[in-house]
């Protein structure tokens, strides 16, 4: 089969046993080219066992995959020979610096002159921050600069796929961060995907999200699509002066179906929900400041957090947006 040039993973009815418990159940994904897809799920959800099956690591129970188009059972050499692994715990040799590290990996995949094989090193070492610690022994390493190695490891090759398990997840806000800032880096060259149980980094780098809860796929969606929401729009409204008369005016609208106010400090906030979110753009704030002395603080259409959305999907049992 020809690879697809726009999607790189694909999955359907994906499963997987071990002596007759269900670690995964019908998983059907779709990864896009060069997005940074957050496979995101509580520990023991199924996370690795899609990892692994993704990269033939171990046979799948039902279903099929496919990576680049090529199937996941047949044609693992193939996929792998395009793909870069991070493990979730990576191992080093702790006497070996970053450098060394680089050039070992790197022989696996290259054979030609030694200076050409240097310079992908190199470059390699700054796309990943560790330039000023090519030389230090990996044993002195913070746990941020070994994650940081481990990324580069994966990279040498110049995949056209990561795939990270948990690749922050260890780490403090500063490794976690720095982790982050090579995975935003590495978008323009390779497409990432990657597991995690951490809601803020998914928010901060994911254009793509599926959620995964005791192996099964609960939502799959645009970041954005999830963090909008299934319910009516909501949009937030804060504002300084006497605001009663606007209040009236606002829940006399045909497409408000509800206003929750709160105040504090002398402001006061209306969350209110709206059938038709284009009228409410355009129409709230004239309709709230009509021949009013009212100072407009805040304005905008609420989003919901990610921990929100996650707690709802995974508590609540809803089922997820399919995109």
């Amino acid at each position: 089969m020809e690879p697809n040039d726009s999607v790189v993973i694909e999955t359907h009815s994906l499963s997987k046993a071990y002596k007759g418990v269900q670690a995964l159940k019908g998983l059907s994904l779709k990864v896009r080219q060069h997005s940074i897809f957050g496979f995101l799920g509580p520990n023991g959800a199924g996370k690795t066992t899609t990892m692994k099956l993704l990269l033939g690591l171990v046979r799948p129970t039902g279903g099929a995959g496919t990576i680049f188009g090529y199937d996941i059972e047949r044609e693992s050499v193939a996929i792998r020979s395009r793909v870069g692994y991070l493990a979730q715990d990576p191992r080093f040799f702790e006497a070996m610096s970053a450098r060394e590290t680089l050039r070992f990996v790197a022989g696996f995949f290259y054979k030609g002159p030694k200076g050409a094989i240097e310079e992908r090193i190199q470059e390699t070492l700054a796309l990943v921050g560790l330039e000023d610690k090519a030389d230090r022994p990996v044993k002195g390493f913070s746990g941020g600069e070994r994650q940081r190695l481990g990324i580069a490891q994966a990279q040498i090759n110049y995949p056209d796929l990561l795939i990270l398990d948990e690749p922050a997840a260890a780490l403090d806000p500063m490794g976690r961060r720095d982790v982050l800032e090579v995975m935003e880096r590495l978008r323009k060259h390779t497409t990432i995907f990657y597991s995690t149980h951490i809601l803020d980094d998914v928010q901060r780098v994911s254009d793509t999200v599926a959620i995964l809860n005791h192996g099964e796929l609960v939502a799959q969606a645009p970041i954005e699509e999830l963090l909008a929401g299934d319910d009516k729009p909501v949009f937030t409204l804060s504002l300084r002066g006497d605001a009663s008369r606007a209040l009236a005016r606002i829940k006399a609208l045909p497409w408000v179906v509800g206003v929750r106010e709160t105040a504090h400090e002398g402001t006061v906030t209306w969350n209110i929900s709206v059938t038709d979110a284009q009228a409410a753009e355009v129409q709230l704030l004239p309709h709230v400041l009509a021949g009013e002395a009212l100072a407009v603080v805040e304005f905008g259409r609420r989003k919901l957090g990610l921990e929100e959305v996650f707690m709802s999907i995974v508590e609540g049992g809803q089922d997820g947006r399919q995109r």
